[in-house]
């Protein structure tokens, strides 16, 4: 689907006041300018930029989140392990340290551009999504410390259990997450990355 790139251009370059900001994105992926977060999920949400986290431990798990009851758009929904918006003038690499922190108390993780060029679309009760979202991946470590601000509850499950209910959903215990995460997860099997990352560890992907 075409990403509204008109909306994009007509938004302010710089907002004002409080609140955590977005970088805004014309259509061929180019910085335009920026807007407040909550201003910019809606029925016309400009092409902005994100990110994704897949993080699994030894045994081929994956660590996923219910996100927060209370947050503005996908209010409980299970998803992938952590994302977010790179503020702006921060670099991608500090923004995706500081969500881990923020969101799920983990410190010193490393983590790997598995999608860098990720882009989708997708709406929940006539809000849309509107990204483009690089994909890392990376094993856990440490404990996990979900904040209750931002996650309702976190658990485990087997990656090639959820690989294979990206490609068909619907029936599955799946059927239910962010399409964001079950779109991330269908690239991320059909690559084989994941594999060679819990096959033959985090040196492979550098």
């Amino acid at each position: 689907m075409p990403a509204e790139s008109l909306s994009v251009r007509e938004r302010s370059p710089a907002p004002t006041g409080r609140g955590e900001a977005v970088v805004l994105l014309a259509d061929d992926g180019r910085p335009i300018g920026t807007a407040r977060k909550s201003e910019v999920h809606g029925p016309a949400t400009p092409l902005h930029l994100a990110f994704s986290i897949f993080l699994f431990d030894a045994g081929g798990r994956m660590l996923v989140q219910r996100r927060a009851w209370h947050k503005p758009t996908w209010p409980g929904v299970w998803s992938n392990a952590c994302c977010g918006h790179p503020q702006p003038g921060e670099a991608m690499e500090a923004a995706v340290a500081r969500r881990l922190r923020e969101e799920l108390g983990m410190t010193g993780v490393t983590v790997h551009p598995a999608l860098p060029d990720f882009r989708y679309r997708a709406c929940w009760q006539g809000v849309w999504e509107n990204e483009v979202c690089p994909v890392f991946i990376g094993m856990a470590s440490g404990a996990v410390r979900p904040n209750p601000e931002e996650v309702a509850e976190v658990d485990w499950v087997e990656w090639t259990t959820f690989a294979a209910a990206c490609r068909e959903p619907a029936g599955t215990a799946f059927a239910d997450f962010s399409p964001w995460s079950l779109l991330e997860g269908r690239r991320l099997d059909e690559t084989g990355v994941v594999r060679r990352l819990l096959e033959e560890g985090q040196d492979s992907l550098d």
